[in-house]
C-alpha cells in the first residue's frame, strides 16, 4: 500500500498560517505527571491482583502461570496503549484544525475523557467480543492453547495497528481485533481436523461485521446531511469557510466542538476500552480461576434470585425435553449445539441436565465464594456453556418457546451472566490508564491525515462540528447496544462526507488508501493471527 498520498499537504488549502501548531514541546511537569500516572497505575494493578489472589487463597505451586499472567497482561494493556495513540485523531483532529483548542491541550483533554469513558463503561462490548471466540478455547483458556490464542490475537492486532499508524492511516482497532479473533478460530478449527468454518461464531461475526461496515456509511451520509441542514438553518458564511489565520470559531460553535470532542473521547474510551477488558478477563480466568472465574462478591439477594431463576428455567427446558433424559455427560451435546446452532433430539434433554447440575452446585455450596478450588473452573465452564446455549436458543426460530417461557430463560441467562461476566475495578483502571496515556502519545501522524489530507480545503468550523456530532452519536449508540464500531472509520468518513457536501473536493489518493486499509484490515489480521496461533500452539 503506497503512502505517497499521505506525504502531501492540503491541495489548494489556504495559507500556511491557517494550519495549527502541532509541535508543542513537552514540559517537564507533563513528563512527570505521565510517569507518575504510569507508576501509580502499575502499582494499583499489581496490588489489586495480589489482594484478589490472596483473598481467594490461590495455592501457588509454581511461578510459571503467574509469569505468563504478567506477560499476557502487559501485552493486553499494550494493545490498549497502541489503540489510544492510534485512535486519538478521531476526537482531536477537528478541534485542532478549527483552532478550538491548542493541540497539546486537546490531546490531554481527550486522554482524560478516554480514561473516564473506560471507567464508566458497561462491559457489554467486552463480552460481545469474547462471544466470537471458539467455545472450546474459552473453556480451556488456562491451557497452552488458551495462551496461544490470547497472544496470537493481541500481537497480530498490535502489529497491524502500529503498521497503519506508521503510514498515518486511520485504521480500525475494532476491525483489527475482530479479524484476529476470526483468524485464531479458523486456525484452531483447521488444526483439529475441521474445515475452518466451525471455529467461529459466524452469526455474531456477521452482526459485528455489519456494524463495522455500516458505521462508516452512517458517518459519511449523516455528517454530509447535517452540514447541509446547518447551511440551511445557519446562514453565517464564516462557519463554512476555512479559519482566518489562528482565529478560533465563534464561542458557541467552539463550545460545541469542544463538547463533541469530549463526547467522542468518552465514547471511544467506553467502547474501545472494553475490548481489552474482555481479553484481560479471559487471561485472569485462565491463570487464576479461583479469584476470577466466578463473581465471588455477589449481593445476598443475587443468590436467592439465581436459585429461583434456575428452577423456573429448568421447568421450561424439561418441558421441552418431553420427558427424555440423558445418561452420562450432557456437556458434549450442549457444545455441539453451540457449534452447529441446530436443535436436535438431544439438545433440550442435555441442556436440562446441565441446568439441573448447575442449580444443584449452587445449592450445595450456598454462595459462589464457597465453591472449592478444584470445582471453580468446572462450575464456571458449566455456567458459560449454559449461557451460550441459552443465547442461541433464544435466537433460534425453531425453539417453540412461549413468551412466558422466553422470559424465564432470559432471566436465568441473566443470572448466569452476573455470575461469570464481571469486570473488577482494577481491570477498568488499568485499561483506562493504558488507553488514556496512549491517547497522549504518537497522535500527530493520523491527526494530520484527518485534518489535512482527506479534503482539498482546510476543515471549516461547521464541517468539524458535523463530523464530530455524528461520530459521538454513532459510537454512543453502539456502546449502548453492545456493538463494537470503528471510531476511526466513523470520524474519518464523517470528515469526507462534509467535504463532499460542502463541495470542497476530496483527495482521492488519500481516500483510496483509507479504503484499502479498511478493506485489507480484516483479511490481513485474519491471516496474521491465524499464522501466529499456529506457531504459538507448537511452542507453548
Amino acid at each position: 500500500m503506497s503512502d505517497v498520498a499521505l506525504n502531501g499537504g492540503l491541495a489548494g488549502a489556504g495559507t500556511p498560517s491557517s494550519k495549527p501548531n502541532l509541535d508543542h514541546g513537552t514540559s517537564t511537569i507533563t513528563v512527570f505527571i505521565f510517569l507518575a500516572l504510569l507508576a501509580g497505575g502499575l502499582f494499583f494493578t499489581a496490588y489489586s491482583l495480589y489482594q484478589d489472589i490472596s483473598a481467594a487463597e490461590v495455592p501457588v505451586t509454581t511461578w510459571l502461570p503467574l509469569l505468563m499472567l504478567g506477560v499476557a497482561l502487559l501485552i493486553a494493556l499494550g494493545f490498549e496503549f497502541v489503540n489510544g495513540f492510534h485512535d486519538t485523531a478521531n476526537a482531536v483532529a477537528t478541534v485542532i484544525y478549527t483552532h478550538s483548542m491548542p493541540a497539546n491541550v486537546a490531546v490531554l483533554w481527550s486522554g482524560f475523557f478516554n480514561f473516564l469513558g473506560v471507567l464508566l463503561s458497561t462491559g457489554a462490548v467486552a463480552f460481545g467480543i469474547i462471544s466470537l471466540l471458539p467455545v472450546e478455547l474459552i473453556l480451556q483458556v488456562g491451557s497452552s492453547a488458551g495462551f496461544a490464542m490470547v497472544f496470537a490475537l493481541l500481537i497480530a492486532a498490535i502489529i497491524w495497528n502500529l503498521g497503519t499508524w506508521w503510514l498515518g492511516l486511520p485504521s480500525s482497532s475494532s476491525h483489527t481485533l475482530i479479524g484476529s479473533i476470526i483468524g485464531v478460530g479458523v486456525a484452531n478449527s483447521l488444526l483439529h481436523g475441521g474445515n475452518g468454518t466451525s471455529g467461529v461464531d459466524w452469526g455474531k461475526a456477521q452482526e459485528i461485521g455489519t456494524s463495522l461496515l455500516v458505521s462508516p456509511l452512517v458517518g459519511f451520509g449523516f455528517a454530509a446531511l447535517l452540514l447541509l441542514i446547518l447551511k440551511f438553518v445557519l446562514r453565517n458564511p464564516a462557519l463554512y469557510k476555512e479559519p482566518e489565520g489562528k482565529q478560533p470559531p465563534p464561542w458557541w460553535i467552539r463550545g460545541l466542538l469542544i463538547l463533541t470532542c469530549t463526547g467522542v473521547s468518552f465514547a471511544h474510551g467506553s467502547n474501545d476500552g472494553q475490548k481489552g477488558m474482555g481479553l484481560i478477563m479471559l487471561i485472569l480466568i485462565g491463570t487464576v480461576p479461583m479469584a476470577y472465574a466466578l463473581n465471588r462478591t455477589p449481593a445476598p439477594t443475587q443468590i436467592v434470585e439465581f436459585k429461583a431463576n434456575a428452577a423456573a428455567a429448568a421447568t421450561v427446558i424439561e418441558k421441552q425435553a418431553s420427558g427424555y433424559n440423558v445418561l452420562g455427560n450432557p456437556r458434549p451435546a450442549v457444545e455441539a449445539y453451540i457449534s452447529a446452532r441446530t436443535i436436535n433430539e438431544g439438545t433440550y434433554p442435555s441442556l436440562a441436565v446441565l441446568v439441573r447440575e448447575i442449580s444443584q452446585q449452587v445449592d450445595t455450596y450456598g454462595t459462589l465464594d464457597k465453591v472449592p478450588a478444584g470445582a471453580v473452573s468446572n462450575v464456571r465452564n458449566d455456567m458459560y456453556l449454559a449461557s451460550e446455549a441459552l443465547r442461541f436458543l433464544l435466537k433460534d426460530k425453531a425453539n417453540n418457546l412461549q413468551p412466558d417461557e422466553v422470559k424465564a430463560i432470559t432471566a436465568f441467562k441473566g443470572s448466569l451472566d452476573k455470575a461469570t461476566r464481571f469486570i473488577p475495578l482494577w481491570v477498568k483502571v488499568a485499561v483506562a490508564i493504558a488507553l488514556g496515556l496512549g491517547t497522549m502519545i504518537g497522535w500527530k501522524r493520523i491527526v494530520v491525515t484527518v485534518g489535512e489530507k482527506i479534503g482539498k480545503t482546510h476543515l471549516t468550523y461547521a464541517q468539524g462540528a458535523s463530523a464530530e456530532l455524528v461520530a459521538m452519536a454513532t459510537i454512543g449508540a453502539a456502546d449502548a447496544y453492545g456493538l463494537p464500531v470503528s471510531t476511526t472509520h466513523v470520524l474519518s468518513s464523517g470528515v469526507a462526507g462534509t467535504m463532499a457536501a460542502n463541495g470542497s473536493g476530496l483527495q482521492w489518493a488519500t481516500v483510496r488508501n483509507l479504503i484499502m486499509a479498511w478493506v485489507l484490515t480484516l483479511p490481513v489480521s485474519v491471516v496474521l493471527a491465524g499464522s501466529l496461533y499456529f506457531v504459538f500452539s507448537k511452542v507453548f
